[in-house]
Protein backbone atom coordinates (compact mmCIF):
# COMPACT_ATOMS: atom_id res chain seq x y z
CA UNK A 1 0.00 0.00 0.00
CA UNK A 2 1.00 3.43 -1.08
CA UNK A 3 2.03 6.27 1.41
CA UNK A 4 -0.56 8.66 -0.30
CA UNK A 5 -3.31 5.78 0.93
CA UNK A 6 -2.53 6.10 4.71
CA UNK A 7 -2.04 10.08 4.31
CA UNK A 8 -5.71 10.24 2.68
CA UNK A 9 -7.16 7.81 5.86
CA UNK A 10 -5.42 10.14 7.99
CA UNK A 11 -6.45 12.97 6.68
CA UNK A 12 -10.62 11.64 6.14
CA UNK A 13 -10.44 11.37 10.01
CA UNK A 14 -8.90 14.80 11.03
CA UNK A 15 -11.46 16.04 9.28
CA UNK A 16 -14.35 14.06 11.40
CA UNK A 17 -12.14 14.74 14.58
CA UNK A 18 -12.80 18.42 14.19
CA UNK A 19 -10.14 21.12 15.53
CA UNK A 20 -9.27 21.28 19.06
CA UNK A 21 -9.13 17.37 19.09
CA UNK A 22 -6.41 14.64 19.75
CA UNK A 23 -6.18 11.08 18.67
CA UNK A 24 -3.95 8.82 19.97
CA UNK A 25 -3.58 5.19 18.97
CA UNK A 26 -1.34 2.64 20.19
CA UNK A 27 -0.11 -0.59 18.12
CA UNK A 28 -0.02 -3.94 19.28
CA UNK A 29 2.24 -4.92 22.54
CA UNK A 30 4.35 -7.61 21.63
CA UNK A 31 3.04 -11.32 22.71
CA UNK A 32 5.50 -14.27 24.40
CA UNK A 33 4.53 -17.29 23.30
CA UNK A 34 7.18 -19.21 25.49
CA UNK A 35 10.38 -18.59 27.03
CA UNK A 36 12.24 -16.62 25.27
CA UNK A 37 10.24 -16.77 22.21
CA UNK A 38 7.48 -14.10 21.19
CA UNK A 39 4.95 -15.06 18.52
CA UNK A 40 5.58 -12.90 15.12
CA UNK A 41 4.76 -9.60 15.44
CA UNK A 42 1.22 -7.79 14.11
CA UNK A 43 0.58 -4.31 14.48
CA UNK A 44 -2.93 -3.33 15.77
CA UNK A 45 -5.30 -3.01 12.72
CA UNK A 46 -6.46 0.44 13.28
CA UNK A 47 -2.90 1.56 14.07
CA UNK A 48 -1.44 0.45 10.53
CA UNK A 49 -4.45 1.43 8.60
CA UNK A 50 -3.81 5.33 9.59
CA UNK A 51 0.38 4.51 9.69
CA UNK A 52 1.70 1.75 7.79
CA UNK A 53 3.83 1.22 10.27
CA UNK A 54 4.88 -2.41 11.54
CA UNK A 55 6.95 -2.26 14.27
CA UNK A 56 6.28 -2.77 17.74
CA UNK A 57 6.57 -0.14 20.71
CA UNK A 58 5.16 2.52 18.41
CA UNK A 59 1.82 5.37 19.45
CA UNK A 60 0.41 7.46 17.00
CA UNK A 61 -1.15 10.96 17.54
CA UNK A 62 -2.97 13.14 14.97
CA UNK A 63 -3.71 17.10 15.74
CA UNK A 64 -5.91 18.58 12.90
CA UNK A 65 -4.90 21.84 12.75
CA UNK A 66 -1.21 21.99 14.72
CA UNK A 67 0.67 24.27 13.15
CA UNK A 68 3.33 21.74 13.88
CA UNK A 69 2.28 19.29 12.61
CA UNK A 70 -0.42 17.02 12.47
CA UNK A 71 0.54 13.61 12.47
CA UNK A 72 3.32 12.52 15.44
CA UNK A 73 4.71 8.88 15.53
CA UNK A 74 6.11 7.47 18.79
CA UNK A 75 8.32 4.69 18.20
CA UNK A 76 11.62 2.67 18.91
CA UNK A 77 15.19 5.22 18.82
CA UNK A 78 17.74 2.92 16.72
CA UNK A 79 19.62 0.99 18.61
CA UNK A 80 22.91 -0.70 16.36
CA UNK A 81 23.30 -3.18 18.94
CA UNK A 82 19.62 -4.17 19.02
CA UNK A 83 19.35 -4.01 15.05
CA UNK A 84 22.22 -6.68 14.78
CA UNK A 85 20.13 -9.20 16.86
CA UNK A 86 16.43 -8.66 16.37
CA UNK A 87 16.43 -6.86 12.78
CA UNK A 88 16.35 -2.87 11.16
CA UNK A 89 14.35 -0.41 13.16
CA UNK A 90 13.12 3.17 11.04
CA UNK A 91 13.57 4.92 14.45
CA UNK A 92 12.22 8.60 14.71
CA UNK A 93 14.15 9.75 11.05
CA UNK A 94 12.70 7.05 9.44
CA UNK A 95 9.32 7.54 10.54
CA UNK A 96 9.52 11.04 9.13
CA UNK A 97 11.35 9.84 6.17
CA UNK A 98 10.13 6.73 5.09
CA UNK A 99 6.03 7.08 7.01
CA UNK A 100 4.85 10.51 6.38
CA UNK A 101 5.38 11.37 9.53
CA UNK A 102 5.41 15.38 10.51
CA UNK A 103 7.51 14.97 13.16
CA UNK A 104 8.48 12.16 15.39
CA UNK A 105 9.58 11.29 18.52
CA UNK A 106 11.35 8.09 20.95
CA UNK A 107 8.80 5.81 22.57
CA UNK A 108 11.11 6.25 25.77
CA UNK A 109 10.34 10.39 25.70
CA UNK A 110 5.87 10.06 25.64
CA UNK A 111 5.70 10.62 29.48
CA UNK A 112 7.32 13.66 28.94
CA UNK A 113 5.91 15.03 25.60
CA UNK A 114 1.92 13.89 25.56
CA UNK A 115 0.86 15.64 28.19
CA UNK A 116 1.85 18.63 26.70
CA UNK A 117 0.43 17.77 22.89
CA UNK A 118 -3.06 16.75 25.35
CA UNK A 119 -3.18 20.68 26.49
CA UNK A 120 -5.56 23.16 25.34
CA UNK A 121 -7.45 19.88 23.25
CA UNK A 122 -11.16 20.08 24.06
CA UNK A 123 -11.83 16.35 22.85
CA UNK A 124 -9.24 13.31 22.93
CA UNK A 125 -10.22 10.37 20.46
CA UNK A 126 -8.86 7.24 22.24
CA UNK A 127 -10.44 4.00 22.45
CA UNK A 128 -10.95 2.56 26.32
CA UNK A 129 -10.56 -0.90 26.97
CA UNK A 130 -8.17 -2.58 24.28
CA UNK A 131 -5.09 -1.90 26.00
CA UNK A 132 -5.43 -1.62 30.44
CA UNK A 133 -1.77 -1.02 30.20
CA UNK A 134 -1.86 1.95 28.43
CA UNK A 135 -5.40 3.05 29.32
CA UNK A 136 -4.20 3.96 32.86
CA UNK A 137 -0.96 5.86 30.82
CA UNK A 138 -3.29 8.00 29.30
CA UNK A 139 -5.80 8.63 32.22
CA UNK A 140 -2.08 9.33 34.20
CA UNK A 141 -1.86 12.41 31.45
CA UNK A 142 -4.57 13.74 31.88
CA UNK A 143 -4.47 13.94 35.78
CA UNK A 144 -1.41 15.22 35.17
CA UNK A 145 -2.69 18.46 33.25
CA UNK A 146 -5.96 18.92 35.54
CA UNK A 147 -3.08 19.14 38.78
CA UNK A 148 -2.17 21.71 37.14
CA UNK A 149 -5.26 23.76 36.28
CA UNK A 150 -4.53 26.48 38.96
CA UNK A 151 -1.77 27.25 36.78
CA UNK A 152 -4.23 27.85 33.60
CA UNK A 153 -3.44 24.93 32.03
CA UNK A 154 -6.53 23.81 29.95
CA UNK A 155 -8.03 20.28 30.60
CA UNK A 156 -9.72 17.89 28.10
CA UNK A 157 -13.58 17.55 28.21
CA UNK A 158 -14.46 15.13 26.53
CA UNK A 159 -13.04 11.52 25.51
CA UNK A 160 -14.57 9.94 22.55
CA UNK A 161 -14.13 6.61 21.37
CA UNK A 162 -11.90 6.43 18.24
CA UNK A 163 -12.86 3.01 16.80
CA UNK A 164 -16.18 4.09 16.19
CA UNK A 165 -14.87 6.67 13.32
CA UNK A 166 -11.91 4.50 11.93
CA UNK A 167 -14.20 1.19 11.75
CA UNK A 168 -16.97 2.92 9.74
CA UNK A 169 -13.72 4.32 7.46
CA UNK A 170 -12.61 0.65 7.50
CA UNK A 171 -16.07 -0.67 6.49
CA UNK A 172 -15.55 0.83 2.51
CA UNK A 173 -12.80 0.01 0.87
CA UNK A 174 -10.47 1.91 -1.50
CA UNK A 175 -9.35 0.98 -5.07
CA UNK A 176 -6.45 0.36 -3.61
CA UNK A 177 -7.80 -2.13 -0.80
CA UNK A 178 -9.79 -3.91 -3.09
CA UNK A 179 -6.94 -4.74 -5.34
CA UNK A 180 -5.15 -5.97 -2.44
CA UNK A 181 -8.01 -7.85 -1.04
CA UNK A 182 -8.20 -9.28 -4.99
CA UNK A 183 -4.67 -10.79 -4.69
CA UNK A 184 -5.36 -12.16 -1.90
CA UNK A 185 -8.40 -13.90 -2.89
CA UNK A 186 -6.78 -15.26 -5.78
CA UNK A 187 -3.20 -16.18 -3.51
CA UNK A 188 -6.29 -18.39 -1.31
CA UNK A 189 -7.67 -19.99 -4.74
CA UNK A 190 -4.64 -21.52 -5.93
CA UNK A 191 -3.91 -23.41 -2.64
CA UNK A 192 -7.42 -24.62 -2.70
CA UNK A 193 -7.23 -25.74 -6.15
CA UNK A 194 -3.65 -27.42 -5.40
CA UNK A 195 -4.85 -29.19 -2.31
CA UNK A 196 -8.21 -30.65 -4.33
CA UNK A 197 -5.17 -31.89 -6.91
CA UNK A 198 -2.73 -33.29 -4.48
CA UNK A 199 -5.69 -35.03 -1.66
CA UNK A 200 -5.95 -38.61 -2.11
CA UNK A 201 -7.43 -41.16 0.54
CA UNK A 202 -4.77 -41.72 3.70
CA UNK A 203 -3.74 -38.64 3.74
CA UNK A 204 -3.37 -36.67 6.97
CA UNK A 205 -5.44 -33.37 7.53
CA UNK A 206 -1.94 -31.66 8.41
CA UNK A 207 -0.58 -32.96 5.10
CA UNK A 208 -3.37 -30.69 3.19
CA UNK A 209 -2.73 -27.82 5.31
CA UNK A 210 0.93 -27.57 4.96
CA UNK A 211 0.14 -27.12 0.79
CA UNK A 212 -1.78 -24.20 1.94
CA UNK A 213 1.03 -22.90 4.14
CA UNK A 214 3.46 -23.54 1.38
CA UNK A 215 1.47 -21.56 -0.92
CA UNK A 216 0.68 -18.80 1.32
CA UNK A 217 4.77 -18.34 2.48
CA UNK A 218 5.84 -18.29 -1.41
CA UNK A 219 3.36 -15.65 -1.92
CA UNK A 220 5.20 -13.70 0.76
CA UNK A 221 2.02 -13.86 3.21
CA UNK A 222 0.73 -15.93 5.89
CA UNK A 223 -2.80 -17.78 7.04
CA UNK A 224 -4.75 -15.11 8.16
CA UNK A 225 -6.26 -17.31 10.87
CA UNK A 226 -5.57 -21.31 12.07
CA UNK A 227 -6.70 -23.22 8.48
CA UNK A 228 -9.41 -25.78 9.27
CA UNK A 229 -9.04 -29.07 7.42
CA UNK A 230 -11.55 -31.25 8.60
CA UNK A 231 -11.88 -34.54 6.87
CA UNK A 232 -15.65 -36.77 7.94
CA UNK A 233 -16.55 -36.58 10.90
CA UNK A 234 -14.49 -33.19 11.71
CA UNK A 235 -16.03 -31.26 8.87
CA UNK A 236 -19.03 -30.85 11.19
CA UNK A 237 -16.62 -28.86 13.88
CA UNK A 238 -17.59 -25.44 13.24
CA UNK A 239 -14.07 -24.61 14.13
CA UNK A 240 -11.72 -27.73 13.96
CA UNK A 241 -8.27 -26.83 13.87
CA UNK A 242 -6.34 -29.95 15.14
CA UNK A 243 -5.63 -30.97 11.84
CA UNK A 244 -4.44 -34.04 12.89
CA UNK A 245 -6.73 -37.14 11.48
CA UNK A 246 -6.39 -39.31 8.57
CA UNK A 247 -8.43 -38.48 5.40
CA UNK A 248 -10.37 -41.72 4.76
CA UNK A 249 -11.57 -42.83 1.33
CA UNK A 250 -15.43 -42.04 0.78
CA UNK A 251 -14.81 -39.26 3.40
CA UNK A 252 -15.66 -35.41 2.09
CA UNK A 253 -13.02 -32.77 3.21
CA UNK A 254 -13.59 -29.63 4.16
CA UNK A 255 -11.04 -26.69 4.27
CA UNK A 256 -11.43 -23.21 5.35
CA UNK A 257 -8.40 -21.25 4.75
CA UNK A 258 -7.06 -17.85 3.83
CA UNK A 259 -4.21 -15.92 3.04
CA UNK A 260 -2.97 -12.33 4.97
CA UNK A 261 -1.41 -10.42 1.70
CA UNK A 262 -0.69 -6.66 2.77
CA UNK A 263 -2.00 -7.07 6.00
CA UNK A 264 -5.18 -7.98 3.96
CA UNK A 265 -7.11 -10.94 4.75
CA UNK A 266 -9.18 -13.83 2.46
CA UNK A 267 -11.72 -16.16 3.50
CA UNK A 268 -12.33 -19.33 1.32
CA UNK A 269 -14.06 -22.48 2.32
CA UNK A 270 -14.30 -25.55 -0.06
CA UNK A 271 -15.34 -28.96 0.57
CA UNK A 272 -14.86 -31.94 -1.78
CA UNK A 273 -14.57 -35.90 -1.83
CA UNK A 274 -11.34 -37.64 -0.67
CA UNK A 275 -11.64 -40.63 -3.10
CA UNK A 276 -12.31 -37.89 -5.88
CA UNK A 277 -15.77 -38.33 -6.51
CA UNK A 278 -18.88 -37.39 -4.24
CA UNK A 279 -21.46 -40.50 -3.32
CA UNK A 280 -25.11 -39.59 -3.91
CA UNK A 281 -25.59 -38.54 -0.64
CA UNK A 282 -22.72 -36.09 -0.09
CA UNK A 283 -23.68 -34.74 -3.65
CA UNK A 284 -27.04 -33.98 -2.94
CA UNK A 285 -25.85 -31.69 0.33
CA UNK A 286 -23.14 -30.22 -1.17
CA UNK A 287 -25.52 -28.96 -4.23
CA UNK A 288 -27.93 -27.82 -1.63
CA UNK A 289 -25.28 -25.69 0.46
CA UNK A 290 -24.41 -24.26 -3.48
CA UNK A 291 -28.02 -23.23 -4.49
CA UNK A 292 -28.25 -21.64 -1.13
CA UNK A 293 -25.07 -19.78 -1.46
CA UNK A 294 -25.46 -18.96 -4.84
CA UNK A 295 -28.95 -17.83 -3.69
CA UNK A 296 -27.57 -15.56 -1.41
CA UNK A 297 -24.71 -13.80 -3.45
CA UNK A 298 -27.98 -12.74 -5.62
CA UNK A 299 -28.74 -10.67 -2.77
CA UNK A 300 -25.79 -8.92 -2.25
CA UNK A 301 -26.17 -5.55 -4.08
CA UNK A 302 -26.65 -1.70 -3.00
CA UNK A 303 -29.79 -0.57 -1.61
CA UNK A 304 -30.33 -4.47 -0.01
CA UNK A 305 -29.53 -5.07 3.60
CA UNK A 306 -27.58 -7.40 5.68
CA UNK A 307 -29.39 -9.81 6.69
CA UNK A 308 -31.31 -10.73 3.12
CA UNK A 309 -28.27 -13.22 1.83
CA UNK A 310 -28.93 -15.06 5.21
CA UNK A 311 -32.48 -15.15 4.62
CA UNK A 312 -32.15 -16.26 0.86
CA UNK A 313 -29.82 -19.44 2.24
CA UNK A 314 -31.55 -20.35 4.81
CA UNK A 315 -35.18 -20.25 2.86
CA UNK A 316 -33.10 -22.57 0.11
CA UNK A 317 -31.41 -25.35 3.14
CA UNK A 318 -35.00 -25.22 4.96
CA UNK A 319 -36.90 -26.17 1.60
CA UNK A 320 -34.01 -28.39 0.55
CA UNK A 321 -33.77 -30.26 3.63
CA UNK A 322 -37.60 -31.05 3.98
CA UNK A 323 -36.85 -32.49 0.27
CA UNK A 324 -34.66 -34.72 1.83
CA UNK A 325 -36.66 -35.82 4.09
CA UNK A 326 -33.75 -34.35 6.53
CA UNK A 327 -36.67 -32.00 7.99
CA UNK A 328 -40.44 -32.31 8.23
CA UNK A 329 -43.70 -29.49 7.70
CA UNK A 330 -44.23 -26.63 5.98
CA UNK A 331 -40.80 -24.44 5.18
CA UNK A 332 -42.35 -21.18 6.29
CA UNK A 333 -43.52 -22.52 9.67
CA UNK A 334 -40.15 -24.47 9.98
CA UNK A 335 -37.84 -21.05 9.29
CA UNK A 336 -39.76 -19.62 11.49
CA UNK A 337 -39.09 -21.38 14.33
CA UNK A 338 -35.34 -21.58 13.20
CA UNK A 339 -35.57 -25.52 12.99
CA UNK A 340 -32.79 -25.20 10.24
CA UNK A 341 -30.36 -24.91 12.80
CA UNK A 342 -30.53 -28.36 14.12
CA UNK A 343 -28.26 -28.60 11.02
CA UNK A 344 -27.05 -25.13 9.89
CA UNK A 345 -25.84 -22.91 13.22
CA UNK A 346 -24.58 -20.05 12.10
CA UNK A 347 -24.75 -16.63 9.90
CA UNK A 348 -24.37 -17.15 6.31
CA UNK A 349 -21.67 -14.16 6.61
CA UNK A 350 -19.46 -11.59 7.76
CA UNK A 351 -17.24 -8.51 7.40
CA UNK A 352 -13.90 -8.76 5.89
CA UNK A 353 -10.55 -6.89 5.67
CA UNK A 354 -8.01 -6.43 7.32
CA UNK A 355 -9.17 -8.51 10.37
CA UNK A 356 -11.16 -11.82 8.84
CA UNK A 357 -13.98 -11.02 10.86
CA UNK A 358 -13.73 -7.26 10.17
CA UNK A 359 -14.76 -3.88 11.91
CA UNK A 360 -17.83 -2.07 11.02
CA UNK A 361 -21.42 -2.40 12.68
CA UNK A 362 -24.41 -4.72 11.71
CA UNK A 363 -27.12 -2.66 12.51
CA UNK A 364 -27.41 0.61 12.55
CA UNK A 365 -30.09 1.40 15.34
CA UNK A 366 -32.57 -1.30 15.21
CA UNK A 367 -32.31 -2.02 11.82
CA UNK A 368 -30.13 -3.97 9.58
CA UNK A 369 -27.16 -2.27 7.54
CA UNK A 370 -27.62 -1.70 3.74
CA UNK A 371 -25.10 -2.27 1.78
CA UNK A 372 -23.02 0.04 0.20
CA UNK A 373 -20.26 0.02 -2.64
CA UNK A 374 -16.71 -0.92 -1.41
CA UNK A 375 -18.11 -2.99 1.70
CA UNK A 376 -16.71 -6.77 1.57
CA UNK A 377 -18.46 -9.50 3.01
CA UNK A 378 -18.16 -13.78 3.27
CA UNK A 379 -21.30 -15.54 1.78
CA UNK A 380 -20.92 -19.48 3.56
CA UNK A 381 -23.66 -20.99 3.73
CA UNK A 382 -23.60 -25.17 5.35
CA UNK A 383 -24.93 -28.12 6.72
CA UNK A 384 -23.45 -30.14 9.24
CA UNK A 385 -24.87 -33.62 9.57
CA UNK A 386 -22.37 -35.78 12.51
CA UNK A 387 -22.77 -39.63 13.15
CA UNK A 388 -25.96 -40.39 15.34
CA UNK A 389 -27.90 -37.51 14.73
CA UNK A 390 -31.45 -38.41 15.74
CA UNK A 391 -33.67 -39.24 13.28
CA UNK A 392 -31.26 -39.14 10.59
CA UNK A 393 -30.62 -42.24 7.84
CA UNK A 394 -27.07 -43.19 8.34
CA UNK A 395 -26.34 -42.14 4.82
CA UNK A 396 -26.32 -38.46 5.59
CA UNK A 397 -23.95 -39.30 8.53
CA UNK A 398 -20.63 -37.21 8.60
CA UNK A 399 -21.31 -35.18 6.05
CA UNK A 400 -19.97 -31.50 6.77
CA UNK A 401 -20.04 -29.02 4.42
CA UNK A 402 -19.62 -25.32 3.69
CA UNK A 403 -19.37 -23.01 0.70
CA UNK A 404 -17.61 -19.57 1.48
CA UNK A 405 -16.63 -16.79 -0.63
CA UNK A 406 -15.63 -13.29 -0.39
CA UNK A 407 -17.92 -11.03 -2.37
CA UNK A 408 -17.67 -6.93 -2.71
CA UNK A 409 -20.69 -5.01 -3.06
CA UNK A 410 -19.84 -2.72 -6.23
CA UNK A 411 -22.13 0.09 -7.89
CA UNK A 412 -24.13 -2.25 -9.42
CA UNK A 413 -24.35 -5.47 -7.53
CA UNK A 414 -21.56 -7.74 -6.83
CA UNK A 415 -18.07 -9.40 -7.36
CA UNK A 416 -17.46 -12.82 -6.21
CA UNK A 417 -13.28 -12.19 -5.38
CA UNK A 418 -12.66 -15.25 -4.52
CA UNK A 419 -14.21 -16.89 -8.03
CA UNK A 420 -11.07 -18.70 -8.78
CA UNK A 421 -11.83 -21.40 -6.40
CA UNK A 422 -13.72 -24.26 -8.15
CA UNK A 423 -16.85 -24.99 -6.46
CA UNK A 424 -19.30 -26.83 -8.56
CA UNK A 425 -19.38 -30.60 -8.66
CA UNK A 426 -18.47 -30.93 -12.07
CA UNK A 427 -14.92 -28.59 -11.54
CA UNK A 428 -14.03 -30.05 -8.58
CA UNK A 429 -14.42 -33.96 -9.43
CA UNK A 430 -12.99 -32.83 -13.45
CA UNK A 431 -10.09 -31.48 -11.14
CA UNK A 432 -9.44 -34.13 -9.10
CA UNK A 433 -9.88 -36.70 -11.81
Amino acid sequence: MEQKEFARRRKQLMRMMGSDSIAILPTNPEQSRNRDVDFPFRPDSDFYYLTGFAEPEAVAVLMPGRKHGEFLLFCRDRDPEMETWHGRRAGPEGAVERFGADDAFPIGDIDDILPGLLEGRDRVFYTMGTAPEFDQRVIGWVNRIRSQSRAGKHTPEEFVSLEHFVHDMRLYKSRAEIKTMRQAANIAARAHKRAMQVCEPGMMEYELEAEFLYAFRKAGGEPAYPSIVGGGENACILHYTENNAPLNKGEVVLIDAGVEHDYYASDITRCFPVSGRFNPSQRAIYELVLDAQLAAIEEVYPGNHWNAPHAAAVKVLTRGLVKLGLLKGRTATLIKEQAYRRFYMHRTGHWLGMDVHDVGDYKVGEAWRELEPGMVLTVEPGLYIPAHSKGVARKWWNIGIRIEDDVLVTRDGYDVLSKAAPKTVDEIEGLMG
